[in-house]
């Protein structure tokens, strides 16, 4: 890993701290995060996340009423966002402390995060009844059109008028990130990048969007040209180019993720890609060079997240006979996510590099 920084922090029952800290990240993190591993070694509590550019590892260690906390991460963006959540957590369980917390090493100097940028709507489109396209346009765009980044941080104001003022990120000595807050503060929701055009400087969103809109399908429904929107990232990997054969699975909010991952598979590339939608009237055409066949799951009705259908078409997909490599890459609704995984894993034996499973929503909880 190729950044680091370290802070320390003082106050009483600080170990009391540590342990609720590790007891929630066993709960939490090893459940959601492909590849994430918590783990106790005496004083130290660590999260890890060990592949990519996803890769980070936050270090928890408590004696008495000293406090350590210690990041690394592949990139500087990463590093930022672990120091944030760092601090985040030791503030939450050391109440009714507010122990100072003062980073030093890399980005400690930064007061303003360097991947934000402000971004502006040039057009709006319905690709399907229920995902609306959004071209927006910015500068220095090209680390957006990398694969290992797929997702960004929307930063959506909630009144145009006051964009510019609301869509202020400064970065707190603690590591923080720092939005306004009252009735100027933004939302920030997770998104897939669907296509970037560096040399236009462009990048294009797909939002689902549906009755119980939250901030990010709110946005898209009401957008127009000109309008404002905040973008901090990327982050994300999505799936080598070097395999054999692949299998996708995701619903639609996976859709341009998997679009993306075929668009860049080469011609020998063979396997099967799964997409759950509401009905044949969301399905969209997917270019790729690839022999990969794209077979639509349609829910005729179900809600999103009520259905058995990608768990059961990976299970009854015919993988390669041994000796072929292979990766397996899929997101969607936590229930299907802990599934697919679990089988994947332990049923199928994938090894470690073979597969990557993200939960991208849970059912009633806002991201937020």
């Amino acid at each position: 890993m190729n950044f680091r920084a370290h802070a320390t922090a003082h106050f009483p029952c600080a170990e009391a701290a540590r342990d609720a800290i590790f007891e929630d990240f066993t709960k939490r993190f090893a459940e959601v995060e492909d590849g994430a591993t918590v783990s106790r070694d005496g004083a130290a509590v660590s999260l890890a996340v060990p592949e990519g550019d996803r890769s980070f590892r936050a270090i928890f260690t408590a004696t008495g009423d000293d406090f350590g906390l210690d990041a690394t991460a592949k990139n500087l963006d990463r590093l930022i966002g672990i120091k944030s959540f760092m601090a985040s957590q030791l503030l939450k369980y050391a109440e009714p402390h507010s122990p100072s917390i003062i980073w030093q090493g890399d980005a400690s100097e930064l007061t303003t995060h360097p991947g934000f940028r402000l971004m502006r709507v040039v057009s709006t489109r319905n690709v399907t009844p229920h995902m609306k396209r959004l071209t927006l346009i910015g500068e220095d765009l090209d680390r957006f059109a990398t694969l290992d980044g797929l997702h960004v941080g929307l930063v959506i104001p909630r009144k145009q008028d006051t964009a510019a003022l609301s869509l202020s990120i400064t970065l707190s000595p603690d590591g923080r990130l720092i939005l306004p807050q009252g009735d100027d503060a933004p939302d920030t929701r997770t998104y897939t990048i669907r296509s970037v055009d560096t040399a236009a400087g462009t990048l294009d969103i797909d939002f689902v969007v549906h009755d119980d809109a939250g901030p990010g399908s709110a946005f898209a429904e009401r957008a127009k040209p000109g309008d404002v929107v905040g973008l901090l990232g990327p982050a994300g990997a999505a799936a080598p180019l070097d395999r054999d054969w692949y299998l996708l699975a995701g619903d639609e909010t996976a859709i341009p993720a998997i679009a993306r991952i075929l668009e860049a598979l080469p011609e020998r590339a063979r396997g099967v890609a799964f997409i759950e939608v509401a009905d044949a009237a969301e399905e969209q055409p997917i270019a790729t060079r690839s022999g990969i066949e794209v077979r639509w799951l349609h829910r005729n009705g179900a809600c999103p997240g009520a259905t058995n259908l990608l768990v059961d078409a990976v299970r009854g997909t015919h993988f390669p006979a041994e000796g072929a490599s292979l990766f397996a890459w899929a997101a969607c609704e936590i229930d299907a996510f802990k599934e697919m995984r679990a089988y994947l894993r332990k049923e199928r034996g994938l090894k470690k590099g073979e597969s990557l499973v993200a939960c991208y929503w849970r059912k009633g909880v806002a991201e937020a």
